[in-house]
């Protein structure tokens, strides 16, 4: 007999399990989030999935076809709160319905508007058991890009720096390669993949002529659901129209998105120009640039930059995570900083940064920093 009211223990590990399996769409369901459904009946799993890409099914439709007749009297499960509209997939709070679970499981409530609560309380009025907020906290850890576009239009905003143990990026001669090693860029890869968009600046595409794009042989990204893997939309900011069409990244055949001021001529199919005033600095305004990115659907954006643009998303408040891979060198007091930042007055005027992750990365150390809010300490 399907226990309807287990203990929060036995919740809490099948929802781990689900949780596991939305991670496997960390790479490829952007603008989609990314969501796992495990189906359990008398304590055995009878099917998962997790949601791949944007109009294939969703991980509750896997995880249903998995079962087959066996969901029936079953609980679902699911990270995400199961969606109530039809949008290029059928509602799946109808699918779990029609299967007859008896009860669904849910992480958290979608901030979707279209659904927020409305699929949970689908499910409840066809009678069936619904328990929320379960494993909350992981479950929103999956997809901060989708949450933060749908509740302030913006998306999520990655600042990567690659650093000396001294916080320089590069020598005084502007010399930069490599302070990190092998490794190291290597998750810098993945971190690429995992990106919808990476926005950089025309000093840096003037100083390295880069590409932006994803390597897969270095990324080597472990059981990639797709053929082919996912590129990033590169974003080009060029406040000054310093670039013209010949450099690599536009004429590689992947799309480009170029910020400027006025349109100009010359540049392949392949590069769209998106006009932006300036802000009071003179340089294109970085909130309008954000919010015109949530319109087209991006979740989360990775800023490969200089210690100018990385300096200037974090003095206006624009940065969600700051990502540094420190290596075992000195570069000297002469060496380029790692972020330009405005001449504060006093410490209490400066950037509070949260010490979220450390770890390893061969001989260097990546170390993840979020905003803090409260400063009172």
């Amino acid at each position: 007999m399907q226990r309807l009211n287990p203990s929060p223990a036995i919740d809490e590990y099948w929802m781990a399990k689900a949780i596991q399996l939305a991670a496997k769409g960390r790479y490829t369901t952007s603008p989609n989030p990314r969501v796992g459904c495990v189906i359990v009946k008398d304590e055995i799993c009878i099917g998962q999935g997790y949601h791949i890409q944007a109009g294939t099914p969703h991980a509750e439709v896997h995880a249903l076809v998995a079962a087959g007749d066996n969901a029936r009297d079953a609980t679902a499960y699911v990270t995400l709160e199961p969606c109530s509209h039809t949008g290029r997939t059928p509602p799946c709070a109808d699918a779990l319905i029609k299967a007859g679970v008896a009860r669904v499981v849910v992480g958290m409530t979608d901030p979707n508007p279209q659904v927020s609560g409305s699929g949970i309380e689908r499910i409840k009025a066809a009678g069936i058991a619904v328990t929320q907020d379960v494993c909350t906290e992981q479950a929103r850890a999956l997809n901060p890009g989708f949450i933060k576009r749908m509740q302030q239009n913006l998306p999520w905003v990655r600042v990567k720096l690659g650093v000396s143990l001294d916080g320089k990026i590069a020598l005084a001669n502007g010399a930069s390669k490599w302070i990190t090693g092998a490794a190291a860029r290597r998750d810098v890869q993945r971190l690429r993949a995992q990106s919808c968009a990476i926005i950089t600046g025309s000093g840096t595409v003037i100083a390295d002529n880069p590409s932006m794009l994803v390597r897969p042989e270095q990324a080597d990204l472990d059981n990639y659901p797709l053929s082919t893997v996912r590129q990033p939309l590169r974003v080009v900011i060029d406040s000054q129209e310093r670039l013209t069409p010949n450099w690599l990244m536009f004429n590689d055949g992947h799309p480009v998105l170029l910020v400027n001021q006025h349109f100009r001529a010359g540049f392949s199919q392949d590069v769209e120009q998106c006009q932006l005033p300036l802000s009071a600095a003179g340089k294109i305004d970085l909130h309008l640039l954000l919010a015109e990115l949530a319109e087209r659907s991006i979740n989360e954006v990775l800023v490969e930059s200089g210690a100018g643009l990385a300096g200037a998303f974090m003095a206006n408040g624009l940065v969600d995570e700051l990502i540094v891979y420190q290596a075992p060198k000195l570069l000297g007091d002469k060496g380029v900083s790692m972020l330009t930042l405005p001449d504060y007055d006093q410490v209490s005027e400066t950037p509070d940064l949260k010490l979220t992750h450390i770890r390893h990365i061969a001989e260097d150390i990546r170390l993840t920093y979020q905003l803090a809010v409260d400063k009172s300490s």
